[in-house]
């Protein structure tokens, strides 16, 4: 898999007008400073088209390797997101945590529009509950209609009893494999409530792609929002 940032550096001088967003950047492997950096001057580079997709990970090996705690990965996660915010919103910031502790300290350059949207991805109940606290977007993956409902439901249902509005939650979701029909796929996903379906480019792949992706578009034009 290649490195997710590298990748879409490429597509953004690419293709000027789509937005990027990584899906899904385990974020505490990162140096956040490092990491702050990175994600700005991509998003200055692309003229504000980033996202940053991220989860705290699965793979438990990866973390012994690069000697992360485990068991912390969530708070440091958090921690890490707080911390990229605070030196993506003013000149001069200073963060003092568990895992990150710095003085003033300028992250130039910085967004084009202030910060990154942050999309939190993940089917657990600690993933919900992350999206709630600190995310833009959520992002339940792919999955048939009546898992995506249910996660959808409880998203909302936890934003609620945090006091936060569930609109304010973006939910993007990919587009199925099993949804044979593009259209009533959408249609189907848009009933259970996601606002932006990501289509893998995999659909596309082989012989006769691009007849496939010209034909997927101009039957999934109507649904497309600016």
């Amino acid at each position: 898999i290649p490195d997710p940032l590298i990748w879409l550096a490429f597509v953004a001088a690419a293709i000027p007008r789509l937005r990027l967003g990584t899906c899904i950047l385990i974020v505490p492997q990162r140096n956040p400073l490092v990491l702050a950096k990175e994600l700005a001057t991509l998003d200055q580079l692309s003229g504000g088209r980033v996202e940053l997709g991220l989860g705290v990970g699965w793979l438990k090996e990866e973390f012994e390797m690069l000697g992360i705690a485990w068991e912390r990965r969530g708070v440091r996660n958090d921690e890490y997101v707080a911390a990229m915010r605070a030196l993506w919103a003013a000149p001069h910031a200073e963060f003092h945590g568990e895992f990150v502790d710095f003085e003033p300290a300028t992250c130039s350059p910085r967004p084009v529009n202030g910060s990154i949207p942050v999309i939190v991805g993940g089917d657990t109940d600690a993933a919900i509950r992350r999206a709630v606290r600190i995310a833009d977007g959520y992002f339940p993956g792919e999955g048939d209609f009546e898992r995506l409902r249910d996660l959808i439901g409880r998203l909302r249902n936890a934003a609620t009893d945090a006091d936060r509005d569930p609109d304010s939650i973006a939910i993007n979701a990919m587009f199925g494999t099993q949804m044979l029909d593009p259209a009533a796929g959408i249609e189907q996903m848009i009933t259970v409530g996601v606002d932006r379906i990501m289509v893998p480019a995999f659909f596309f792949a082989g012989p006769g792609g691009m007849d496939r992706l010209s034909e997927f578009g101009e039957r999934v034009a109507t649904y497309i929002r600016d």
